[in-house]
């Protein structure tokens, strides 16, 4: 896995923006459209402002969603709501290029089985999209892929529901997905992220963070939560 350490947080988010620009740019060029899932948290969002800005052919730009809770739309715990807020009226991205996991159907485990088969329709059989931003959480775990979770023993499906997690069920992409993209983008900030981000590079399969391949994967710290002394890039 490559790695580069920056100054500060506002740092690691434009760089991940610039990234992702350079990506959905060649992505276009050679396939036609660009095909990226974005996990929550506030580097995202800032990131996602910094995209924003961004000269890129927007209209072929489609979002999908790493992880979601399950909570009623426009609830500040659903990650599309800080998605909706980053982009929509500061990009140029068609309304319908965002693709929200169904996490209000009436059935969450077709929802899930829903946004999996629209995956394939977008991305082919089986389902490769071209990016996938993932977090680091404090207790190891990536997307909605939490440590303890039946979920984490999920080989056969791309979307799954998990259990309650911090007062939520959520749904999420599986390892299969995440290990078959084109590419992986790790974004984590702040002294607290040291111990995993430890983990991480060492690929500790103790953690859900550690399962997931470094083939094709790029990992953006600030200097704050880089484990050991290193430089700021």
């Amino acid at each position: 896995m490559k790695y580069e350490i920056f100054a500060d947080e506002p740092a690691v988010a434009n760089a991940a923006a610039k990234l992702i620009a350079a990506e959905a740019r060649a992505a276009v060029a050679a396939r036609g459209r660009f095909l990226m899932a974005v996990s929550g948290g506030k580097t995202p969002w800032v990131m996602l402002k910094d995209l924003a800005i961004e000269d890129l052919p927007w209209a072929s730009v489609h979002l999908f969603q790493v992880d979601e809770r399950l909570a009623p739309d426009g609830d500040p715990d659903r990650n599309l709501t800080h998605l909706h807020a980053s982009l929509l009226g500061r990009a140029p991205i068609p309304p319908e290029n965002i693709h929200a996991m169904p996490v209000t159907a009436a059935d969450p485990a077709q929802g899930a089985r829903d946004y999996e088969e629209m995956l394939v329709r977008w991305s082919g059989q089986p389902a490769v999209l071209d990016l996938i931003h993932l977090g680091l959480g404090a207790d190891g775990h990536t997307a909605s892929l939490v440590p303890d979770d039946p979920v984490l023993g999920c080989h056969d499906r791309d979307v799954a529901l998990t259990g309650v997690y911090q007062n939520r069920r959520r749904m999420t992409l599986t390892f299969p997905i995440i290990n078959r993209s084109r590419g992986i983008l790790w974004l984590a900030t702040g002294a607290g992220k040291i111990p995993m981000v430890t983990r991480l590079l060492a690929l500790d399969p103790t953690i859900p963070a550690g399962r997931v391949s470094q083939d094709h994967a790029i990992l953006f710290t600030d200097k704050d939560a880089a484990p050991g002394p290193r430089s700021p890039g």
